[in-house]
């Protein structure tokens, strides 16, 4: 299976899990020409902007430690650029969302900031 596919199926589980939990998915794969983000979530006020990490196996590690210091600063950047596009002025959070299994059924959201 192609990463892309496994990807979009990685997000579209974490899309769901959070779904379930009460938040509302503002967007998925948000995108510019510079920077991207996974999900983009909304729970009372407060936007939530997901990083998705799918780990087929624990021979790779965590999908949680391959949220690095350079990611984390992309992702950062990323918010401001979203923040500035929708006029968001409120309370943000970054969810790292590390994702297993052969169909995606093993999802760890764990707050980073």
């Amino acid at each position: 299976m192609k990463t892309t596919v496994i990807g979009q199926g990685a997000e579209a589980a974490v899309a769901k899990s959070l779904q379930k939990q009460g938040y509302e998915i503002l967007d998925r794969n948000w995108r510019t020409k510079i920077c991207e983000i996974d999900i983009v979530a909304k729970k009372a006020k407060t936007v939530y902007f997901v990083e998705v990490k799918y780990r087929a196996g624990a021979a790779q590690g965590s999908g949680l430690e391959h949220i690095t210091t350079r990611k984390l600063n992309q992702i950062k950047f990323a918010i401001r650029v979203w923040s500035q596009n929708f006029n968001w002025q409120d309370d943000c959070r970054i969810i790292g969302a590390e994702v297993s299994g052969p169909d995606f059924e093993n999802i760890e959201l764990v707050e980073i900031e």
